[in-house]
C-alpha cells in the first residue's frame, strides 16, 4: 500500500480524493439496493417505509424490489403469451448449453458445438418462436409454370436461383487455373443445405404461431444481440479483405459501403429500416420489423467491425504474408492458416469492444417500436399500481445491473483469451 498508494504527496492526496469519492456514493448506493430495499409486496403501498420510532415520517426510501419482481416475467418475455414461455426457455437452454463448452479451451467436440450454434441452433430458434410453418412465395417473376398447380412458387424460383448460382460458379471456375469441381461441389452442399432448412421451416409442427410484435424484453435485447455479433463478425471481416484487395470494383465497393454505414447514426438506420425500407419495396413485398432491424443492426456493426479487422491486418509485419507466399500457400490458404489467426489475435479487445457496444445500442430499437429489455422497463413506469417516486430508480438500476453483468462477462472473457493466446516473449 505505501509503494502503489502513498508512495508520494501527490498520490496521496489522489488515493484520499478516491476513497472519499467511494465512501460518498458507495454506502447510499447499498442502503438503497439492499439494505432499505422491499423485497415483497402486491402494490406500491408495499414500498412505502413505515415511520421509524416516530422521527422519521412516512416515505419511499430504498429500492422497490417487489415491483421488479411483479414485472418480472415481462422483463424477460414482453408480452410472450404466458403458457407459451417454455419455448423461450429451451431457445435459452439450448444457446447457453452450446455455448459455454464453445467458449471452454479444454472442452471437446468444438466442431460439433460450431456446427450445432451456426447449423442446427438458429433453425430450431426461429421454429421455436415463431411457431415454424412457414410459407415462402416467389421471389422471381414468371416462374410459376415450373410446377404443377398448387405446388410452391418458391421452389421453383429456388431451383432456378441455384442453377445460375451453379452456372456462374462453374463459368469463374473454368475461367481460372483450378478443378471447377471442388468449388461445385462446395457450392452445391451450401445450396442443399440451405434447401433442407428452408423445407424444414416450412413443416408444421403443431405449435402456435407468435408475432414478433409479441416478443419484448430481454428475448429482444438477446435476438437482436447474438444476431449482430454473429453476422457482424464474419461481414466484418470479408469487407475488411476486400477493402485491401487489389481488385478495384471490390476494393471500391468495401470503401462506400464501410463509410456509409459508419457515417449514418444508428438511429437513422433503424428509421430507415422501419419506415423508408417499406416505401422501395414492390406491392404486396413486405418484411417484418424485427426482421428489418436485425438487417439494419447487422450491416452497421459489420461496417466498424471490418474497420477493426483491418487495424489487425495492417498491423502485422509483410514478413509473414512473404513468409506464407514462400510456403506455396494460395491466398485462401495463407489468409485461413497464416494471416487472419495473428489478426485477429491482435484486435480481440477491439473485436469485444464492438460486441459490447453492439449489446447496448440493442435499447435504440425502442424508437421504432420493439420493446427491449430497457424499453419493457419503461413501458411499466406506466402503471399506477406500482407508482411510487423509486419506481423508475429501481427499474434502471435493476436494468444497470443486467448490462453490466453481461457486458463484464464479455470483457473479463476476452481478457482471458488475449492472455491465453499471448505469443509474446515476457521479462
Amino acid at each position: 500500500m505505501r509503494e502503489n498508494l502513498f508512495s508520494s504527496i501527490p498520490y496521496t492526496i489522489l488515493t484520499l480524493l478516491v476513497l472519499y469519492v467511494l465512501w460518498t456514493i458507495v454506502p447510499p448506493i447499498l442502503n438503497f439496493a439492499f439494505f432499505d430495499a422491499v423485497w415483497s409486496g402486491s402494490d406500491r403501498n408495499a414500498c412505502a417505509n413505515a415511520e421509524q420510532g416516530g422521527l422519521q415520517p412516512q416515505g419511499w426510501f430504498g429500492g422497490c424490489w417487489a415491483y421488479v419482481g411483479a414485472y418480472f416475467n415481462q422483463f424477460i418475455y414482453g408480452r410472450f403469451p404466458v403458457d407459451e414461455q417454455w419455448r423461450v426457455n429451451i431457445v435459452g437452454i439450448l444457446f447457453f448449453g452450446s455455448l459455454i463448452p464453445l467458449l471452454i479451451p479444454k472442452a471437446p467436440f468444438k466442431r460439433e458445438n460450431i456446427a450445432f450454434l451456426l447449423g442446427i441452433f438458429p433453425i430450431a430458434a426461429l421454429i421455436l418462436l415463431t411457431g415454424g410453418h412457414f410459407r415462402f412465395e416467389g421471389f422471381l417473376p414468371g416462374t410459376g409454370f415450373i410446377f404443377a398447380p398448387g405446388a410452391s412458387k418458391f421452389w421453383a424460383d429456388y431451383i432456378i436461383a441455384s442453377l445460375i448460382i451453379l452456372a456462374l460458379v462453374a463459368m469463374i471456375a473454368r475461367g481460372s487455373d483450378r478443378d471447377p469441381g471442388p468449388g461445385m461441389r462446395s457450392t452445391a452442399i451450401v445450396l442443399g443445405v440451405i434447401a433442407v432448412a428452408l423445407f424444414v421451416l416450412t413443416i408444421d409442427f403443431g405449435l402456435n404461431h407468435i408475432t414478433t410484435d409479441r416478443w419484448g424484453g430481454l428475448l429482444v435485447t438477446m435476438v437482436i444481440a447474438v444476431t449482430g455479433i454473429t453476422a457482424s463478425l464474419p461481414l466484418g471481416i470479408a469487407l475488411a479483405l476486400g477493402r485491401r484487395s487489389s481488385m478495384p470494383i471490390v476494393k471500391l465497393f468495401s470503401v462506400i459501403f464501410i463509410e456509409f454505414w459508419r457515417g449514418v447514426p444508428l438511429i437513422t438506420v433503424l428509421f430507415m429500416s422501419s419506415v423508408m425500407l417499406p416505401l422501395f419495396l414492390p406491392e404486396g413485398v413486405t418484411f417484418d420489423k424485427l426482421l428489418r432491424a436485425l438487417i439494419g443492426v447487422a450491416l452497421f456493426s459489420a461496417a466498424y467491425m471490418a474497420e477493426v479487422v483491418r487495424g489487425g491486418l495492417q498491423a502485422l509485419p509483410k514478413g509473414q504474408y512473404e513468409a506464407a507466399s514462400a510456403l506455396g500457400l494460395n491466398w485462401g490458404q495463407s489468409m485461413r492458416m497464416i494471416i487472419l489467426p495473428q489478426a485477429l489475435k491482435m484486435v480481440i479487445p477491439g473485436i469485444v469492444n464492438t460486441f459490447i457496444g453492439l449489446f447496448k445500442d440493442t435499447t435504440l430499437v425502442l424508437i421504432i417500436g420493439l420493446f427491449d429489455f430497457l424499453g419493457q422497463i419503461q413501458s411499466s413506469f406506466t402503471d399506477p399500481t406500482w407508482a411510487t417516486p423509486v419506481t423508475s430508480l429501481s427499474g434502471y438500476f435493476f436494468a444497470a445491473a443486467v448490462y453490466f453483468v453481461f457486458c463484464y462477462a464479455m470483457s473479463r472473457y476476452s481478457m482471458f483469451m488475449e492472455r491465453r493466446l499471448d505469443t509474446g516473449h515476457k521479462r
